[in-house]
């Protein structure tokens, strides 16, 4: 079993030595995707409602260029500049992982790339 990248111009570029995601059978790891606009490379105004909405498009993006989808993500990992976002931000998480959520991890950081307030990775089943 060898892996493959994943590349998509759907969701920002990788700013560093890394992949977007990497597929290995039938699983799909994600880079941490921050709130940068794939059209511009630039964060994306606004709060932490606006920014969740934009890493989770980023994923949707590059599990699709993938195989596979958000439904089929059994776990993220999240990231938050400040735990007090946290009910502004699981609002908006909870309408991409409406039914049948993965398993989920939530940290506050100390920093995050790029000013962002979030960052989010996630495994998931590919066809």
């Amino acid at each position: 079993m060898s892996k493959q990248i994943i590349q998509t111009d759907k969701a920002p570029a990788a700013i560093g030595p890394y992949s977007q995601a990497v597929r290995l059978g039938n699983l799909v790891f994600t880079a941490g995707q921050i709130p940068l606009d794939p059209a511009t490379g630039k964060l994306v105004e606004g709060g932490i409602e606006e920014q969740t909405r934009r890493v989770l498009e980023n994923l949707k993006a590059i599990l699709a260029e993938a195989g596979s989808s958000l439904d089929r993500v059994v776990k993220t990992t999240c990231f938050l500049a400040n735990l007090d976002d946290f009910a502004a931000f699981n609002s908006v998480y909870a309408t991409y992982f409406s039914e049948n959520p993965p398993a989920r991890s939530t940290f506050q950081v100390a920093k995050l790339p790029a000013g962002a307030l979030v960052e989010i990775e996630c495994v998931a089943e590919c066809e």
